[in-house]
Formats: C-alpha cells, sequence, structure tokens
C-alpha cells in the first residue's frame, strides 16, 4: 500500500471498502456469520470492531468485538488508530485502522459493519466505499427481534427503538438496501454476495484511499 502526501493509503487495485449498516435487531451479526461461511477463502477480511460495551452471551472477545475499556478506547481515538469512532446506544464504537489498511493493501476486500454515525463519517472520508444498509420486513418486526434478544432492559429497549426509527429514515442514505427476511439469513448474505461481485466486474482497477 502506498502512501499519499497527506498520510493516508492507497489500497491495492480492485479492493473494496464494503460498508454493512442497519439499525439494531436487524440481524447484522448473523449476516456477517453467513458471508464468513460462504467465502472462507482470504479475499475478505471482516474488520473486528472495538467498543466499550460488555460481551454478550456467546460473544467472543476479539472475534465478536475488541471489548475495551473507555480509558483504552480514549488512547486508540488520540492516537488516531480509529478509521471512525462514535457513541451508540451509551458505547463507544470504532473502526481499526490498520486493520482496514493492512487488508486493502495486501488486496482483499475489508467488510466494515458499523452504525449510521460511523457509516457518515467513513463515507466523508472514503467516497469510494461501497455502503450497503439491511432493514427489516417491517418495523414491528424489528420491534420483536430486538425484544426477542433479552438483553437490554426496558428503558434500553426503548432507546433502540428510536434510534431504529431515526436510523431507518437513513436508507436511502446508501447505494444499496437489502432485507433481511425472517429465517432467510441465507438469502440476505447472497444479495450482498451479489452487490459485492458486481461492484468488482464494475470497477476492477479501483484503487480506495483510507
Amino acid at each position: 500500500m502506498t502512501d499519499d502526501a497527506s498520510g493516508r493509503c492507497l489500497g491495492a487495485p480492485g479492493a473494496l471498502l464494503v460498508i454493512i449498516s442497519g439499525p439494531s435487531g436487524v440481524g447484522k451479526d448473523t449476516i456477517i456469520d453467513e458471508l464468513r461461511a460462504r467465502h472462507p477463502d482470504p479475499s475478505r477480511h471482516f474488520v473486528v470492531t472495538c467498543t466499550t460495551r460488555a460481551p454478550r452471551g456467546s460473544e467472543v472477545p476479539g472475534v465478536s468485538y475488541h471489548f475495551v475499556s473507555a480509558e483504552a478506547f480514549g488512547a486508540l481515538r488520540e492516537h488516531g488508530a480509529l478509521l471512525e469512532a462514535a457513541g451508540v446506544h451509551g458505547n463507544w464504537y470504532g473502526t481499526p485502522r490498520d486493520q482496514v489498511v493492512q487488508a486493502l493493501g495486501e488486496g482483499r476486500d475489508a467488510i466494515l459493519k458499523i452504525d449510521v454515525q460511523g457509516a457518515r463519517a467513513v463515507r466523508a472520508l472514503v467516497p469510494e466505499a461501497v455502503t450497503i444498509f439491511i432493514v427489516p420486513p417491517s418495523i414491528e418486526e424489528l420491534f420483536a427481534r430486538q425484544k426477542a434478544r433479552g438483553t437490554e432492559s426496558a428503558a434500553e429497549l426503548e432507546r433502540r427503538r428510536q434510534d431504529a426509527a431515526f436510523e431507518l429514515a437513513l436508507a436511502a442514505d446508501y447505494e444499496h438496501v437489502v432485507v433481511n427476511r425472517t429465517n432467510e439469513v441465507d438469502e440476505t448474505a447472497r444479495d450482498i454476495d451479489l452487490i459485492i461481485h458486481r461492484e468488482h466486474e464494475l470497477h476492477p482497477a479501483r484503487r480506495v484511499l483510507v
């Protein structure tokens, strides 16, 4: 990867930066797991986000997220180690820049699972990013999924519902919108694979500046 005059880095030809966003409860983690299973080869790197929130259920540190303290997260921000950082549902989330730079430099697609705030920040920095927004079949179905998780208090659940309504209104800001229908995550992953494949066909020599 080549540095430009601003200190930013230029990815290998054809490597994509792909943003996957969607409201809480839409199934982003499950979709990412399915994409990993469908694409076990090293042509993609699924960036592991840093967060200050505590692990849930079966989440694995270093795989699901990098779980860090608020102090450690602040140090990462201060030293420019995060491509973006955003406060979401009372916690901080951020994308490690080194993972993105390394993947693109090696000619691999960097897949980011981030919220709408983080997506807006990355799009401003990297206009060439491919943006995909995941939506539920209906807002009622989304609320039912959020409640079924059983991982939030009533107050936290209400805040997530309010945030979800705001986030869904931003779907038009994304290039691609994909519906994650109940019990059809394999179809959702297939749709995302097709989008990424099409982007490679359309822009085989594009180089992403990060």
